[in-house]
């Protein structure tokens, strides 16, 4: 193997060009099982989280009555996660890129699963916001931080579809959610919707200690015996390689020192970076996109199970088995979009969705809303699509980023996810009391053209190394 070994007194020189090779050998290995492995350790604690993000619209037809809330009392409940959210991710995207990433997830994934077993104990409108609001400081925490996780443990060939068929289960755990909801809480009570969210949650922890820092962010401060040492086991876990070090030493030196200049050439790590020439265009594209999509993918699925229950007058536990099938659907949708990103690309496949989600939004409103069928189909529909798009940015945002400003940049992006999921309930609720069920699903059709004229400025990233994206 040419590979070179630190020296205890390293260069600013010798120190990129090795951190050059590490980065190289990342990216020399195919995918396979030991990558598999982290993708499920860290995929478990996105199930608990999306589990906990949906749970409050499964508990709502329910206390809707118990409480005898208001349709702005129901919006301001599903805003408060939110509101926490938008604290967790940048919180938590600045303390991963101090502490690394793993020990900041496994941080917020026990403070939001804590949090969803004092939300069973919650008795009142008031305390239930609170709990909500703090739980969601941890919810908002965990995504961002495992999105750029996986992202760096990923090579550039096939990265979209090893990234999307993780991020395949936060819908799963949407769906979850769905299915225990629709099961448990007209049998049991609305408590042990947290409660099943929550214990096993915790119990995810001891998997989350023992998963490997990544090596990306190890070596971007520094540390190369810890990264080599993680390296080393991937590379075991393998014989296959892209580029054979025996055979193809020219090209693999090549791509090593044009690594090793971009590296020299790079700033210290600086949030304000976000805003410099070079990122201030992605970082106000992807915060358009991530305000757009989730505006209408989270107003509507966090909505529905209440207005199928209020609106269209449907029994408890039919209401929230219609409402279930929403997610059915979105998981149909993200394995299709798994399967064929890397070869749309992510532009274009953003742009379909914004398109083809607002179509069909656009037409429910033109047919008034009048029957709980046209919004099974048509809302529904428009939920799965535009779910394939949410879960894109998780790809796609990391991918803009260096390393060394990855987790922060990401955490920014996804606070107007958060912002946008706390606005866009409470608005709808205002909208339903003053201009009927009908307004609301326009007013989401009009959100996918903003997002589509974000989408139209994306750039192409599609089976690039990270380091050749982003300088």
């Amino acid at each position: 193997m040419m590979y070179d070994h630190p020296t205890p007194a390293m260069s600013e020189q010798d120190g990129a060009h090795h951190a050059a090779q590490l980065l190289f050998r990342i990216e020399n290995v195919p995918f396979t099982r030991w990558h598999t492995k982290a993708r499920v350790v860290m995929g478990s604690a996105t199930f608990f989280d999306a589990f906990d993000a949906l749970a409050l619209a499964f508990v709502l037809p329910v206390l809707v009555g118990l409480w005898h809330l208001t349709t702005v009392q129901v919006g301001v409940l599903i805003a408060a996660g939110y509101l926490g959210q938008v604290i967790g991710a940048l919180l938590f995207g600045s303390l991963a890129e101090r502490y690394g990433r793993v020990p900041i997830v496994a941080v917020a994934v026990g403070l939001m699963s804590a949090m969803s077993i004092v939300c069973a104990l919650s008795g009142n409108f008031l305390m239930l916001f609170v709990m909500r609001f703090i739980q969601g400081i941890g919810v908002g925490g965990e995504v961002p931080i495992a999105a750029a996780y996986i992202n760096e443990l990923s090579q550039a060939n096939g990265r979209g579809r090893f990234f999307i068929l993780y991020e395949l289960i936060f819908p799963l755990g949407l769906l979850a959610a769905a299915q225990v909801g629709s099961f448990v809480v007209p049998r049991f009570g609305w408590e042990y919707m947290f409660l099943v969210g929550g214990v096993p949650g915790l119990l995810i922890l001891i998997f989350l200690a023992r998963l490997p820092e990544s090596p990306r962010w190890l070596i971007s401060k520094g540390r190369f015996e810890k990264a080599e040492e993680i390296i080393r086991t991937i590379e075991a876990s393998t014989s296959k390689r892209s580029l054979d070090p025996t055979n193809n030493r020219q090209e693999i030196a090549s791509r090593v020192e044009s690594l090793a200049l971009g590296l020299r050439s790079q700033k210290r790590a600086s949030w304000k970076e976000l805003f410099s020439p070079v990122y201030r265009p992605r970082t106000m594209v992807v915060w358009v996109l991530w305000a757009t999509s989730y505006f209408v993918a989270n107003g509507i699925n966090n909505w529905l199970p209440t207005l199928y229950k209020t609106v269209y007058n449907m029994p408890l536990q039919e209401a929230l088995r219609v409402a279930s099938l929403t997610n059915v659907l979105s998981v149909v949708a993200v394995l299709g979009c798994a399967l064929l990103v890397d070869r749309v690309g992510r532009r274009r496949w953003a742009m379909g969705c914004f398109v083809l989600c607002g179509a069909l939004l656009g037409v429910l409103a033109a047919l008034g809303a009048k029957s709980a069928l046209s919004v099974m189909i048509l809302a529904s529909s428009a939920y799965a699509v535009m779910g394939t798009t949410t879960v894109l940015l998780y790809l796609y945002t990391p991918e803009i980023y260096p390393t060394r400003m990855r987790a922060i940049g990401t955490g920014l992006a996804t606070s107007w996810l958060r912002v946008a999921s706390a606005t866009a309930p409470a608005v709808a609720g205002i909208v339903l009391s003053g201009q009927g069920i009908a307004a609301v699903f326009l007013m989401f059709a009009l959100a996918n053209v903003i997002g589509l004229l974000a989408a139209m400025r994306m750039i192409e990233t599609t089976n690039r190394a990270l380091e050749d994206i982003s300088p």
